[in-house]
């Protein structure tokens, strides 16, 4: 990796972030939803929702965690695909292929800032669990293990949101993939227990990137044994990285050309 490259996408990613600082509505979206999402969870239906003993809202907030912290990585990383298709528009893309930078620096630049800001979002939102209730025994190194995971599901996502920016006709259009993402955790193991679904809907649950991921991020905080579903969420996150950068690399070419 040359210097040159390093030092484009340093001073770009240094750029986008000020644009993020400058957005409340991003800190608002990213942040204070998800926790909004918890507190519904936790304080209005955790109540009735029975997840094995011990059961009760005390519990619950453990077993919810989870699936909130990927709803804000799936919140965090739509707005990268706006504010990627915000420089296309704006021809600010075509202004950085004619400067003389790394040619896919301002395309990593995104992918940093969207890590960045995603970040402190997920910081954010634990440290309001925390205040209403979590409490987590997990050594350090189990939480070392929980941020390299949420880290990886995060760059793997941010790669797939980065090709519907460069696709995307619309702001509509390029803010429209989070949606499905914000979905995936509800369609899992992240706030009931998948037993408790039709057997169709079960399927599709078990088998989903968001349940192995979820599955094993609980079981880090709760000090349970982790089994060979850490790999499964993995596996999952390589998959989708491998297929949104190469994606991202070919509709960036032919964008640039």
């Amino acid at each position: 990796m040359s210097t040159d490259f390093l030092n484009s996408t340093a001073v770009l990613t240094g750029r986008t972030l000020k644009h993020v600082t400058r957005s409340p509505d991003t800190i608002i979206t990213t942040a204070v939803m998800p926790i909004g999402i918890m507190l519904l969870f936790v304080f209005v239906l955790g109540g009735a929702i029975t997840t094995g003993p011990p059961s009760g809202q005390d519990h619950y907030i453990d077993y919810a965690v989870p699936g909130v912290l990927l709803i804000t990585v799936a919140m965090g990383i739509s707005y990268t695909s706006y504010r990627l298709f915000i420089d296309l528009q704006e021809g600010i893309i075509d202004r950085f292929s004619s400067m003389p930078i790394a040619r896919f620096a301002p395309v990593w630049a995104h992918v940093m800032t969207s890590v960045a800001a995603t970040s402190v979002s997920v910081v954010a939102v634990i440290a309001a669990a925390l205040l209403v209730g979590f409490r987590s025994g997990a050594d350090v190194l189990a939480w070392i293990v929980v941020a390299g995971l949420l880290l990886l599901f995060t760059l793997a996502l941010t790669w797939v949101a980065v090709v519907a920016g460069l696709l995307a006709k619309t702001i509509d259009g390029a803010t429209a993939l989070s949606y499905p993402l914000i979905l995936l955790p509800f369609l899992s193991s992240a706030f009931v227990p998948t037993a408790s679904m039709p057997a169709p809907v079960r399927w599709f649950a078990e088998h989903q990137p968001a349940t192995s991921i979820v599955n094993s991020i609980r079981d880090l905080l709760t000090e349970q044994p982790v089994g060979d579903e850490i790999w499964v969420a993995v596996a999952w996150c390589v998959v989708i990285f491998v297929l949104g950068f190469v994606g991202t690399m070919g509709v960036y070419r032919w964008k640039s050309s």
